[in-house]
This record gives C-alpha cells, sequence and structure tokens, in this order.
C-alpha cells in the first residue's frame, strides 16, 4: 500500500467518523480525528516513554544478521524498572503499576502504516489501537491511560489492518507487566526469579532472513514456523539455582499452539492466566497456549540435583484438522521446531546450576476474586452471539467480515453493562462427521477439514471469565486437549476446539466507542475475521 492510498483511505475513514459523530449519541466523544499526535498537557504522566517501530538487523541465527521489524524504547520520565531491553528482536519489556499514569510517544518509521495495540489493557478506545488509528511512516501518535488492571502479564503488538499478521511475524511486539499491592504482599518470586518467556516459531531461508509467504493452506491454517524461538533466541537454555521461580509465558505465535507440559512429566502449577493472578494455584497435567494467550507457572527446581536439564516441551494433540499428520509422534523441522499444528518439541531448556536452601513456598490462595455469575448479567435474556462460520474460503464471525466503522444491531453494547456471550465453533456445513475425518480422515471433504479448526477468540477492552465449554464431539481428538484448559480467572482470549462452544460473561465498563472481537490467529484476523463492538 503507498502513502497515498493510505491517506485518502485514512481521510474517508474519518470523514465518515465525523457524519457517525453528528448522528450516534455519545459517539463524538469516543474518535480523535487528529491522530493524538500532541499530549494532552491536563494529563500527568508517572511514566513516560518514547516506542519506535524501525527497521533493524538482529543476530538470530549463527551467520548473517535478519532484517526485523522492531519496537525500540527509550525512559523519559519515571522509574528506571519502567523499560527492561532484551537482547533479541523483540521490543521492550514495559514494567507497569496499577494506579500509574502512562504516556507513550509511539513513532512510527517503518516504510508503512502501524498502529500499537496495548492487548489486555483496560483503556479507551483512541488509546486501544484500533487500526482506524494507523498512522504512515515519519508520524507520532500519543498514547496515554491509566493503568486500571491488577497485577499480571499483557503484551503489545502492531495491529495494522491487514498487515498484522506479518508486522508481528516480522518482530513488532513485546511484554507487558503490571504489578499491585496485593502481588506484593504474596512475596512471589522476582528480579531474576521472574523469568518472561515469549514463544514464536518462525521460518528463515538459506540466508538466515524471515521467511513469510503465504500459500491457500497457510492462510486457512495459519502460518507454521519450523523453528521455535523463545525471548528471539533458538535453542534457548536459562541457568537456574534449586528453588521457585515465576515463569510468565506469552504464546506470541501468528497461528501455531502449544501445549505446554515437562519433558519428566511433572505437573505444571499456574498462579495466573491473561488478566492476571488467580484465585488459588492450579496443577494440571498439561496446558493449552493458544495465540496471544498467557500463563504464569510456579516452577520449583529445588527437588532436582546440580547438572540436571529440565525441557518445557509442547506436546502431541489432535482437534487441529489441517495439521492431522501431527500430534501422532515426531514431528520435528530440521531448526528444531514444530512442523504441524499438533506436532511435539522442545520449546525451552533449564540448567540446574547451583544448590541454595532458601525459596520461597507456594501460596495456599493468591488474589481475592469475585466469580462472574448468571445472576450479575444486565439482561439475562439476550446472549451475544460470537459464531464462527465460513463463506467463499474466508472465515468470518457472524456471518460477517471486517469492516473498519461497521457494527450491527446485535454488536451495540450498552455502557457499563455485563453481557454474556455464546462463541460457538460448530457451522452447521460441518456436520456430525466432521468429528470422524477429524480423528481418520473418514468423510467431511476439504472444506470440513478447513472449515474445523481450533480458533483463538480474543475480545478488546474489560477482561471476561468463562462461564462453560461444551464439547461437540467427545472424540479422542478433544480428549488430547480438555484438560489442559484453565476455566477459571480472567482471560482475553480463549481458545475454541472443533465443534466446541464456550459461553463467557463479560463486562463493558468505563469507556464508549467501537472495540474489536477477532481470531487471534493472525492469518485468520487479516482476512477479516474481525468484528467491533459498539459500546454506547
Amino acid at each position: 500500500m503507498t502513502n497515498i492510498d493510505f491517506n485518502r483511505r485514512r481521510f474517508l475513514q474519518y470523514a465518515t467518523l465525523g457524519t457517525l459523530a453528528t448522528s450516534i449519541p455519545g459517539f463524538a466523544s469516543t474518535v480523535n480525528r487528529h491522530l493524538n499526535q500532541a499530549p494532552d498537557r491536563a494529563f500527568k504522566p508517572d511514566v513516560e516513554i518514547a516506542l519506535t517501530a524501525q527497521t533493524a538487523e538482529i543476530p538470530i541465527l549463527p551467520g548473517a544478521a535478519t532484517r526485523v521489524l522492531k519496537y525500540t524504547g527509550k525512559l523519559l520520565r519515571g522509574p528506571q524498572t519502567a523499560i527492561k531491553q532484551l537482547p533479541s528482536y523483540l521490543g521492550p519489556i514495559l514494567n507497569f503499576e496499577q494506579g500509574q499514569k502512562i504516556r507513550i510517544f509511539f513513532y512510527n518509521q517503518i516504510p508503512e502504516p502501524c498502529v500499537t495495540h496495548w492487548h489486555g489493557m483496560h483503556v479507551p478506545q483512541i488509546m486501544d489501537g484500533h487500526p482506524i488509528y494507523a498512522i504512515p511512516q515519519g508520524e507520532q501518535y500519543v498514547y496515554e491511560f491509566e493503568v486500571k488492571n491488577p497485577a499480571g502479564t499483557n503484551w503489545y503488538h502492531s495491529h495494522t489492518h491487514e498487515m498484522t499478521a506479518r508486522q508481528v511475524y516480522q518482530g513488532l511486539a513485546g511484554l507487558i507487566t503490571i504489578t499491585d499491592e496485593t502481588e506484593r504482599r504474596l512475596n512471589l518470586p522476582s528480579g531474576e526469579y521472574d523469568i518472561p518467556l515469549i514463544i514464536q516459531d518462525r521460518a528463515f531461508t538459506s540466508g538466515n532472513q524471515l521467511y513469510y509467504a503465504l500459500n491457500m493452506h497457510q492462510r486457512m491454517q495459519g502460518f507454521l514456523g519450523d523453528t521455535i524461538l523463545v525471548n528471539g533466541q533458538r535453542n534457548h537454555v536459562i541457568p537456574v539455582k534449586t528453588r521457585a521461580y515465576r515463569l510468565r509465558i506469552l504464546n506470541g505465535s501468528n497461528a501455531r499452539i502449544y501445549k505446554l507440559g515437562w519433558s519428566d512429566g511433572s505437573p505444571l502449577t499456574a498462579i495466573g492466566t491473561d488478566g492476571g493472578l488467580l484465585e488459588k494455584p492450579e496443577t494440571l497435567p498439561y496446558i493449552m497456549l493458544a495465540p496471544a494467550e498467557r500463563v504464569e507457572l510456579w516452577v520449583d527446581f529445588s527437588g532436582y540435583k546440580t547438572g540436571t536439564e529440565l525441557a518445557l516441551r509442547t506436546l502431541p494433540f489432535q482437534g487441529a484438522a489441517m495439521g492431522m499428520g501431527g500430534g501422532r509422534g515426531g514431528g520435528m523441522g530440521v531448526r528444531g521446531g514444530a512442523t504441524e499444528q499438533g506436532s511435539q518439541g522442545t520449546l525451552i531448556r533449564f540448567t540446574i546450576t547451583e544448590q541454595v536452601s532458601d525459596s520461597p513456598e507456594l501460596p495456599d490462595a493468591l488474589v481475592p476474586m469475585r466469580r462472574l455469575t448468571v445472576k450479575d448479567i444486565s439482561n439475562s435474556d439476550k446472549t451475544v452471539p460470537i459464531n464462527i462460520g465460513m463463506h467463499r474460503m474466508t472465515f468470518n464471525l457472524n456471518g460477517r467480515t471486517f469492516e473498519m466503522l461497521n457494527y450491527t444491531e446485535q454488536e451495540k453494547i450498552p455502557l457499563n453493562t455485563v453481557q454474556k456471550m455464546r462463541i460457538s465453533n460448530a457451522n452447521p456445513a460441518m456436520g456430525r462427521g466432521m468429528g470422524r475425518g477429524m480423528r481418520g480422515g473418514q468423510g467431511g471433504g476439504m472444506m470440513g477439514m478447513m472449515m474445523a479448526q481450533p480458533h483463538p477468540i480474543h475480545l478488546h477492552g474489560q477482561q471476561f471469565q468463562i462461564l462453560s465449554r461444551k464439547p461437540g464431539y467427545a472424540d479422542n481428538a478433544y480428549a488430547t486437549v480438555k484438560d489442559g484448559f484453565i476455566n477459571s480467572g480472567w482471560k482475553d482470549t480463549v481458545l475454541v476446539m472443533p465443534g466446541e462452544e464456550v459461553e463467557i460473561i463479560k463486562p463493558f465498563m468505563g469507556y464508549t466507542g467501537l472495540f474489536l472481537y477477532h481470531c487471534h490467529n493472525l492469518e485468520h484476523e487479516d482476512m477479516g475475521m474481525m468484528r467491533n463492538f459498539f459500546v454506547s
């Protein structure tokens, strides 16, 4: 897209917004047609950061450096701990505290439009990174918001219309951590014992350049790389001591789903999900982690001898139709990554290098949490549908693909309400035979195979809670994933398996305007599997 094309499109979008602002009550307050090019003098930030998207060359594999897109950050005001650089192509880790006021000067220096989304953060529409606010090369956008989220792990990434998948793949992503008083009282592992792990799969040319080309198969299943990177490094090994650690894990991949498990078969102890800490620790045999989902693990290495190596792996699973060969063994790529959806592979290794005696104890309880129920729903007679479908080889939501400013009557949400929503991945065209096709390739046809895919559905704005999961097919495929879902706690992304129906309960408090919901398989998002809620 040329700058001329982009500027013309933007002009038309904002002209339309001007019309909407005069015709829809309350809409004008949600729209900034001047692109937030200058800071609000009335806003007094505690933390001020300059964040730039730019091209760079970064060593990833031995040999030639790799051309990437990269966020670089500079702290302008606030505590030195507010920003931490990673030695990789990934953006800096932004460390915030609940209640802080944040100002971020975002500069776009890449040769195409870009906008940044603060994934998981509860912020106003004009600060959320809606693609309508994408700016061309050389321009600035000023984000200003108060941190209202509790302690937890979020992230930020490009959200440019029809370019999100490629821009994130090329490097435009980074982690956000939030702390608060409740978390600090828990004495959880901190400092060197609090380890972020951003897991991504990538593919490289023989010259060490990122490979990203989409044929129809890759568009339909999402792009899968053959090289696993953790924090931007291949074959990553982390030295640890015999004590407890906190692992903050983000699935930053475009499309790949991970089934996390330890190489020695030990169970995993989860202490947090997308929206922050859980009410109490939960033990699971494995954990399913879809693109954009986060999980925080408590890992105690005190029972291991010095020299022991423990690997965090992605285990085999079924039910990802277009990767039907995966999940039944091997599946390792030449660079150490899984080649198909559902294949197994090693993500990262931990080596025990030092014996220590002091270690915090796992708390019995973490944070108090109010569990929302159907009694909290503002309109008990209404369930907002999110139906996953396909038409003309394109995935859609509720029978529609993305239109920048468009929303339907059922996508209008009253402000300060709590809504029940039903996310359905059971398209009638699939038929019952699809369950058999997923297990043995018998029937269903190519269309059914493409239709029967897992989809990670992400909702912008406030976090939600899961009310229920109803599998459509009680078959062997679903049995390989069902024990890895964490259905408690706050979420902003939920993995919906083929045939499955998930009911969630979501508050819409504080902010009016357009808030996106979409599949976080980024290739699906760019194909139009995204819609707006209009909160008013």
